[in-house]
């Protein structure tokens, strides 16, 4: 039984056809450049013979993801929020500029924002499809889409379609996050919690009341 397959990055691709050539069974030899994963054995000799590194091998089945802590997955989806704000904001400018040095700045500012932003989001779990995070925000969009035309029918198959790992293997510390309330104190700015009905103040400047801005 295969443990993993081969997968093609269509824009790395330089069209050297080296895997057609070495393919025992021609999975990589398809009309539209996609690899055929039901032929694919995962020998991953097509993955070697590329020269654009174009062609890379991933597990048929993805373990659940690293668990993250809540305050750690609060304080870098702010944070990616921001970013989004950022981007848009260079890229009105670039749109807006008067001068190509000042276009080429502000493009190169949006692109190098997007790269932080996606490590933000991969980091907190949602850019692996197999999370509970991504499942999460599927639904959401398909409850509360984000424009008219939103593909609702398109996000509820991935649904259908994509394990969730998360699901899969709940555990006891899950349970016990739904039973807390999280805080950010508006003094120090640190992150807390504390259990649903207890009386909040800061481990670490020791504020309370409307000191604390609950967040969760």
């Amino acid at each position: 039984m295969k443990t993993q397959i081969a997968v093609r990055n269509l824009r790395l691709c330089t069209k050297d056809c080296l895997c057609l050539y070495v393919c025992p069974t021609g999975a990589s030899d398809t009309e539209n450049s996609i690899i055929d994963t039901e032929k694919c054995v995962g020998c991953g000799v097509c993955a070697k013979a590329c020269p654009s590194g174009a062609i890379s091998m991933v597990p048929v089945e993805y373990p659940p993801q690293q668990k993250k802590v809540k305050e750690v997955l609060e304080v870098s989806y702010a944070l990616s929020g921001n970013k989004a704000k950022e981007e848009k904001i260079a890229l009105q400018l670039a749109q807006s500029a008067e001068t190509d040095g000042l276009y080429r700045l502000m493009t190169a500012a949006a692109k190098s924002i997007r790269l932080v932003n996606e490590d933000l989001l991969r980091e907190s779990g949602y850019m692996l499809p197999q999370s509970g995070n991504t499942h999460k925000l599927l639904r959401e969009w398909m409850e509360n889409p984000s424009t008219a035309d939103f593909p609702a029918e398109a996000a509820g198959k991935l649904l259908e379609l994509l394990p969730d790992n998360d699901q899969a293997a709940p555990d006891n510390d899950q349970a016990r996050e739904k039973l807390a309330v999280t805080y950010r104190c508006t003094v120090c700015g640190h992150v807390f919690q504390v259990p649903d009905g207890e009386e909040p103040v800061c481990p670490v400047c020791k504020a309370s009341g409307d000191k604390l801005e609950r967040i969760g």
